[in-house]
């Protein structure tokens, strides 16, 4: 003690250089609290998300800028719209007029319905001649069983007298055997002597009468047996003649029938190409498929010509429920489900987003996960629909469809420092619930709340 007492302070002059400086300790301090800050930091709540590019859009097909085609070829004759004007459902765009000789026949569609109705009056006429030949095979059919049954009977009757005829040839060749017996009896008796001359001639009469009618009776039978065989050959001739005149009016039949069917096809055709003429001559005017602004013509000179199917103006519907179309990569998308809220900046909209903390963002808009698409797009990103959400503050009506977005779709909670050690990593984010399966019209907030 008593020899630092003596010590005088130039002597300690070194002594006082190895002290440290007041401002080193102050940053000693310093940077002492910003690690217990940082370490305090390390453990607040971070809300994951993820990250997604996108653009604006309308939910509905129907909705988004669509191109107005023409349905046929032809030349711009005039133009009733102009760029920027708004157009309703049926307004006339523009008027075409026809480059294909095939349709330059301003009568076309007059000539064709002549061609129609000749077709149909050469149908009935041809209708009318099947009715009647179908009535003439019917007369032919009824005068056939006519004419058969008469032939038919015209044989009983034959046959019945042929019989008859050969009984009365039968008696006659009877009486004959008995006269000639008679005969020869007498011939001996009057050789004898023992019956007269007279008696014996009227014998001899008789018997040549007998002999007479046999001939006859055998001569009848035999014509019978003819008429017999001719009214067999009749009844066959009557229904082979009859058949023959009713296969020709068949054949008459089937041909005219044939030949109607075929006019009816060509009536079919002509009819077909009518009605094409008819909705063709409607395709001369352009008309709006829906109301809308028109955006951009892509054709613009009069007189230029144009191809089937080709564009020719774009239409923007003019209320379209507006939704943003965000991409997110793969390895993210199993994470996403429908329902899930959305952070969303607008291009040329002042926004300070925190994706970690959404409650101190400025400028950004909610939006619910709508859509996810099943198969990527390309890039190999998937793409997801988001609408406003209604529980939060409406998207601006300055929208433009096509403008660009950029949009956080918010996860949950994890600690700053995980999410510093995921980030550098490159690890997808994580969540302590697998997502809700998607049920087709059923959105994932309604599914919690089930």
């Amino acid at each position: 003690m008593k020899l630092r007492e003596e010590l005088t302070d130039t002597q300690l002059y070194t002594l006082k250089t190895l002290k440290t400086p007041s401002a080193g300790r102050a940053l000693a301090r310093v940077l002492i609290a910003l690690f217990v800050i940082f370490l305090i930091v390390l453990f607040v709540p971070w809300q994951q998300n993820i990250r997604g590019k996108g653009e604006v859009t309308a939910f509905t097909p129907g909705n988004r800028p669509q191109s107005v085609e023409s349905a046929i070829p032809g030349r711009i004759s005039s133009w009733k719209v102009r760029e920027g004007q708004f157009v309703n459902v049926g307004d006339t765009i523009l008027t075409l007029s026809e480059i294909k000789d095939k349709f330059f026949d301003p009568e076309l569609l007059t000539r064709l319905r002549e061609q129609v109705n000749a077709k149909q009056s050469s149908i009935e006429s041809k209708r009318s001649k099947a009715e009647a030949l179908t009535n003439q095979i019917s007369a032919l059919k009824d005068a056939l069983e006519v004419k058969y049954e008469q032939a038919q009977n015209k044989l009983t009757q034959t046959e019945l007298k042929l019989v008859s005829d050969s009984v009365d040839f039968l008696a006659e060749k009877v009486r004959f055997n008995n006269f000639e017996n008679q005969y020869d009896r007498n011939k001996t008796l009057y050789a004898a002597g023992n019956i007269a001359l007279t008696k014996f001639q009227d014998i001899e009469s008789k018997f040549q009468e007998s002999r007479m009618k046999v001939v006859s009776s055998e001569n009848l039978f035999l014509q019978t047996k003819a008429e017999v065989v001719n009214a067999r050959v009749n009844l066959a001739g009557v229904q082979a003649e009859y058949q023959d005149k009713i296969s020709k009016a068949e054949s008459d039949l089937n041909a005219t029938l044939a030949d109607l069917f075929d006019s009816e096809a060509s009536l079919a055709k002509l009819r077909n190409e009518y009605a094409n003429m008819e909705i063709r001559n409607e395709q001369y005017q352009v008309i709006a498929p829906q109301s809308g602004f028109i955006v951009r013509a892509m054709r613009a000179g009069i007189g230029e010509t144009i191809k089937e199917g080709e564009p020719v103006v774009t239409i923007m519907p003019s209320n379209p429920d507006v939704a943003v179309e965000m991409y997110v990569r793969a390895m993210d998308v199993p994470l996403i489900s429908k329902g899930r809220e959305v952070r969303i900046e607008f291009d040329g909209w002042p926004a300070l987003q925190f994706s970690g903390w959404p409650s101190v963002s400025v400028g950004t808009f909610g939006g619910v996960v709508q859509v996810i698409d099943y198969v990527n797009s390309v890039g190999g990103q998937f793409r997801i629909l988001v609408t406003p959400d209604p529980d939060d503050e409406p998207w601006p009506e300055q929208l433009r469809l096509g403008s660009g977005t950029k949009g956080w779709v918010m996860l949950d909670n994890v600690p700053i420092w995980y999410e510093i050690w995921r980030q550098l990593n490159g690890f997808p984010p994580s969540l302590y619930e697998a997502p809700l399966e998607e049920k087709i019209g059923t959105p994932a907030k309604e599914e919690e709340k089930k």
